[in-house]
């Protein structure tokens, strides 16, 4: 029985998300020191990524509202895992990530990552 190539998966993917996305960041606030405090710091991590409306048919009002993006991030060259609580920015606009899935299918390979963006994220 042959096995699934996920990398091949994964490259097919960042392949679309580079030829139909766009350069954008996601910025993740790194904790402050445990022993001398201070302030959360900012990291910007470059992604390629593809911000995309959600059909009407799945806004709720709740989990999902009005404004909300499905956003596409490529996992290649991505050190970090786009999560809660992290920025995503585009050309046009700020995104908090409200939830996300990165798309392990093997448990291993992030094929994709897909997070749902709530518009008036801030860059710190």
């Amino acid at each position: 029985m042959a096995t699934f190539d996920y990398a091949d998966m994964q490259a097919t993917a960042h392949e679309l998300i580079e030829e139909f996305g766009q350069a954008g960041v996601i910025t993740r606030l790194e904790p402050p020191d445990p022993l001398y405090g201070g302030d959360p710091v900012p990291t910007p991590y470059p992604a390629t990524l593809v911000p995309m409306a959600y059909e009407a048919r799945y806004i709720d009002g709740t989990v999902i509202q009005t404004g909300d993006m499905q956003i596409y991030i490529s996992a290649v060259g991505l050190p970090i895992e786009p999560t809660v609580g992290d920025v995503v920015t585009d050309n046009s606009s700020d995104y908090a990530i409200v939830a996300g899935d990165p798309n392990k299918y093997d448990g291993i390979t992030p094929v994709v990552f897909i997070v749902q963006g709530r518009i008036g994220g801030s860059r710190a």
